[in-house]
């Protein structure tokens, strides 16, 4: 079982920007991929970036391409998510999540473990 927790969340406006970590315990990760999705209110869940543990290989959503950049720390256990030039859209609960499978990262059923969230919001 892998526990993840998020932080890093807050208020903050258009154009600002923040870092999402997300502490990760539990098990050894060199097989896994790590990805931040997010929920706005009133719609359904969303893929941002991932990332494979072993290889550092990212991923992302075309709506994050270029403001979000993900990255982990192997010694400190951690993934984190640095979010650029936010917008007002990007408000949203941001998840932590593992998996153990292969081949879709960007997918959210394949991610077996989340976290609780953190909650960004972008004022304009």
């Amino acid at each position: 079982q892998v526990q993840l927790v998020e932080s890093g969340g807050g208020l903050v406006q258009a154009g600002g920007s923040l870092r999402l970590s997300c502490a990760v315990s539990g098990r050894t990760l060199s097989s896994y991929t790590m990805g931040w999705f997010r929920r706005a209110p009133g719609k359904e869940r969303e893929a941002a970036a991932a990332i494979s543990w072993s290889g550092g290989n990212t991923y992302y959503a075309d709506s994050v391409k270029g403001r979000f950049t993900i990255s982990r720390d192997s010694a400190k256990n951690t993934v984190n998510l640095q979010v650029n030039n936010l917008k007002p859209e990007d408000t949203a609960v941001y998840y932590c999540a593992a998996s153990d499978i292969q081949g879709a990262p960007l997918k959210g059923w394949s991610y077996a473990n989340w976290g609780q969230g953190t909650q960004v919001t972008v004022s304009s």
